[in-house]
């Protein structure tokens, strides 16, 4: 690792939460001889960004900088201009609306649990079935909305649906009913963006009505998913989580909380998502996000309407 700069010392000591363990030995890649430019990325490499990162977050503090004419080590980058980020705004390039907070976000295995949760009150589910049946798949998404309206309907309320990965399946389903829009949604990752049949699949979908999560694990996938303007963008992994192969560190509260007040500085419901028990409950709500996703904290109990009942208490207090 380079030798820092003073400028860089000064990040680093100011924002020891951010940082996570360094692999290797990151080597700054420069693109710009601006030495507030150098010392951000020298700094976002010692606090263990991933390279793309440090390089997003080195250009927003050179241009957060700029905008305010004076370097602070002490105040880090959170404003959508200084991160060229795509705020979402309103009008036809936008996915369709979600609330500002979606609270507690049940991510679960199959249509039955989603009854469940939908009937315990949970304001945002996830059918998060795995399957390469296609018959199963079309089968339980259509039993999920089903269930959620029918809950709806029963509580006088609307939690909202998203179906995780079966996009085309949702749509199936929606071309029967339009009523369904009013809580339904779909929820990609990372991976289907980069699915050559997604550039068009995306216009499809917000023409449709539905609207869009999107899982990101830092700033360079953060730009690219609000490229989208999608309903709500999804951080993570908070903490270590077993349940999924993570491409990056688990990225900690720290960091949580930046990326929480970016996007809501540009209009981006933000879901906090991986690793989160109960007993996490609390650090994450002080980060500010409107939202956290759980699934053991919910399936891996023995009353899961209870465990339900007490997480929305404790994140509504």
């Amino acid at each position: 690792m380079t030798t820092l700069t003073t400028n860089a010392r000064a990040i680093v000591a100011a924002h020891p939460d951010k940082a996570i363990p360094v692999v290797g030995q990151p080597q700054p890649r420069y693109s710009s001889d601006d030495p507030i430019y150098r010392a951000a990325l020298q700094a976002a490499l010692a606090l263990g960004f991933i390279e793309i990162d440090a390089q997003c977050l080195a250009l927003a503090w050179l241009a957060q900088s700029r905008r305010t004419g004076r370097f602070d080590p002490d105040v880090w980058p959170v404003e959508a201009v200084d991160f060229g980020l795509q705020t979402r705004g309103d009008g036809a390039q936008a996915f369709a609306a979600c609330p500002a907070r979606l609270g507690v976000y049940a991510v679960l295995p199959d249509a039955q649990w989603v009854g469940r949760m939908a009937q315990a009150g949970v304001p945002t589910l996830q059918l998060r079935f795995k399957s390469k049946d296609p018959q199963a798949v079309r089968r339980e998404v259509r039993v999920a909305i089903e269930a959620v309206s029918a809950a709806n309907r029963q509580r006088g309320a609307r939690s909202l649906l998203f179906i995780n990965d079966h996009w085309r399946e949702t749509l199936e389903v929606l071309s029967g009913d339009a009523s369904h829009l009013e809580f339904l949604g779909v929820h990609l990752g990372q991976e289907d963006m980069d699915a050559a049949a997604m550039a068009s699949a995306f216009d499809t979908l917000r023409a449709s009505g539905l609207r869009l999560g999107l899982s990101t694990h830092g700033y360079a996938e953060m730009k690219r998913a609000a490229a989208l303007r999608p309903s709500y963008i999804a951080m993570g992994a908070v903490y270590p989580t077993t349940l999924k192969q993570m491409a990056t560190a688990p990225q900690g509260p720290g960091r949580l909380a930046v990326y929480a007040r970016l996007l809501h500085k540009a209009g981006y419901p933000g879901v906090a998502i991986g690793g989160i028990s109960a007993a996490e409950l609390p650090v994450i709500r002080a980060t500010g996000v409107g939202s956290l996703a759980v699934v053991r904290a919910i399936t891996a109990e023995a009353n899961p309407e209870e465990a339900a009942a007490q997480l929305m208490a404790a994140w509504d207090a």
